[in-house]
């Protein structure tokens, strides 16, 4: 497995918001991660929606180098995690959050929570 500063995978203090709020911004990223969100490994084709490969590849690459995900390849496949623990460290209760508002309506609390 690479370890979290290889050029592949920033290191923890190397995950800037802006990059992990860009990511989650896309439905499909959105998407990605909250089907990693049980802390589990998972393999590439149980996780990434059915799309192109030219699209899939992009999408895991932004959420790579965001530090959102994790990739560790065996084989011919590829696995996936999602970096709960760097992004915790990072950003307390971010992502949380976006997971708890995951099927709520846009008038919910995640909408305007005071700060």
């Amino acid at each position: 497995m690479p370890a979290a500063d290889d050029p592949i995978h920033p290191a923890v203090d190397r995950i800037e918001l802006a990059d992990v709020l860009a990511a989650l911004g896309h439905p499909v990223r959105l998407e990605i991660v909250r089907r990693l969100a049980d802390g589990e490994e998972a393999f590439c084709g149980e996780v990434v929606p059915d799309l192109p490969r030219s699209s899939v590849t992009h999408h895991l690459r932004t959420l790579r180098e965001s530090g959102i995900i994790r990739r560790r390849p065996q084989g011919r496949k590829l696995y996936l995690a999602l970096r709960r623990d760097d992004l915790e460290l990072r950003f307390p209760g971010l992502l949380e959050l976006v997971l708890a508002c995951r099927s709520r309506p846009l008038d919910s609390e995640c909408d305007e929570q005071p700060l």
